[in-house]
Formats: structure tokens, C-alpha cells, sequence
């Protein structure tokens, strides 16, 4: 898959895969103004843990913030949906029920 088109998505749209692991996708339902805010909450959450170089306090409060802001997006937590299916979240693709989707469209 060309560069450009970004990761591939499983056909629920829970997860992309990179590099053949799973890793939970933001919630779609999320409105566009609070997943941009969220966004922008975690970038700076990531440019403070990468400028925390030395100070574990900082570097402590840094993570905390990455960790809330993936959690606001969805992609750590509680799952965003609500039919009961498991999380497969780093989960190698090989190892979950989409395994069979990924060989069949993907795996190229």
C-alpha cells in the first residue's frame, strides 16, 4: 500500500494495523471539534514527554497527559463500542478473528 493512503483499517473500523499489530482506532462518533481538541491535547502531551529529557517528575506528568488524551480519543481505555466484542489492541493480526480479512485483502 502506497505511503500516502495511511495504515489499513479493519473492516469495523475499530483498529489499524501497523505493522501487522492491531491498534485501537479513535471513536468515529466522537464530534469533529472535541477529536481535534483531543488531537492537539495529545501532541503537545507527546512534545512535553519528548522534552522532558532528564526530569521524572515532567516526564511522569508528560505520560499522564498522553494517556488521558488517548483515552478522551478512544484508543486506550474502555472500548468505544458496545456489542460485547473483545478489544484485540496490539494484538498481532495472525492471533485475532481477523485474521482470515487480513491473509485474503491485506497481507501483500
Amino acid at each position: 500500500m502506497p505511503l500516502s493512503e495511511g495504515p489499513s483499517t479493519t473492516p469495523d473500523g475499530r483498529y489499524i494495523i501497523v505493522r501487522k499489530r492491531l491498534w485501537r482506532a479513535a471513536n468515529p462518533d466522537l464530534p469533529e471539534e472535541k477529536r481535534q481538541a483531543l488531537v492537539d491535547q495529545l501532541m503537545d502531551a507527546r512534545r512535553a514527554v519528548r522534552d522532558a529529557k532528564g526530569d521524572d517528575a515532567a516526564l511522569r506528568k508528560a505520560r499522564a497527559r498522553v494517556q488521558a488524551a488517548k483515552e478522551g480519543l478512544g484508543e486506550r481505555g474502555p472500548v468505544w463500542w458496545d456489542d460485547g466484542a473483545p478489544d484485540y489492541n496490539r494484538y498481532l493480526v495472525k492471533n485475532t478473528p481477523y485474521a482470515e480479512w487480513w491473509e485474503q485483502d491485506c497481507s501483500s
